[in-house]
């Protein structure tokens, strides 16, 4: 399936109902995002992600980390984080997020997956911490993995392969209507590093 026409700058959008989904493929050459993939997995600050489900503390393989503008708090799966500063080469990325995309992202959580064992089940990213319709752009570095989405009434589904250096744009009323999963997979024993950049409510 072709993903672009030539005549536009923005991809098209690859669900077809109820929401918008561009990939954009990779924004960089082979030899830079090499050298973004060994920055992210030596210098951010990775931590075991934690999820508390039916009142059990779950630690997963999984690594996480959150920053942004300022130390935004953050609450998924019953937990909360507290987002960290900058570092110089997640704010370069974010600002080549922006200007592909053409919006603002004010934070960024940072998976970590060690190998192809590792993924992330069925979720929407709508927590209420998060502007609502607003757009997540996830960037990835490392293993090409299959990214999924699923429509929460029709239960139609729409997958393609995430590349290294890539970026993905899910933007309006995608969380509402779509959940969306990394799947696990025995064909992958390389690492996978994926940033998704963010807009926090201010608080007043």
């Amino acid at each position: 399936m072709n993903l672009f026409d030539d005549n536009i700058d923005t991809p098209i959008n690859l669900l077809h109902k109820q929401g918008t989904v561009n990939y954009y493929g990779p924004l960089m050459a082979v030899e830079e995002a090499n050298r973004y993939l060994t920055v992210l997995l030596n210098e951010v600050e990775w931590k075991n992600d934690v999820a508390v489900m039916f009142g059990k503390r779950i630690i997963t393989k999984r690594k996480v980390a959150w920053y942004g503008d300022k130390p935004f708090k953050y609450t998924y799966s019953n937990t909360t984080k507290l987002a960290l500063p900058w570092t110089r080469e997640l704010l370069y990325l974010k600002e080549l997020v922006e200007e592909t995309v053409g919006d603002t992202f004010n934070s960024c959580l940072l998976n970590l997956y060690h190998n192809g064992a590792e993924g992330m089940a069925w979720h929407s990213d709508d927590e209420k911490e998060l502007k609502k319709n607003g757009a997540i752009g996830s960037l990835s570095f490392g293993a090409e993995r299959k990214f999924a989405f699923k429509h929460k009434q029709s239960k139609d589904t729409v997958a393609l392969y995430l590349q290294h250096g890539s970026l993905l744009v899910m933007k309006g009323c995608t969380q509402r209507y779509w959940a969306h999963r990394l799947p696990p997979t025995k064909m992958i024993s390389t690492p996978r590093v994926n940033l998704t950049f963010r807009t926090m409510l201010e608080e007043t």
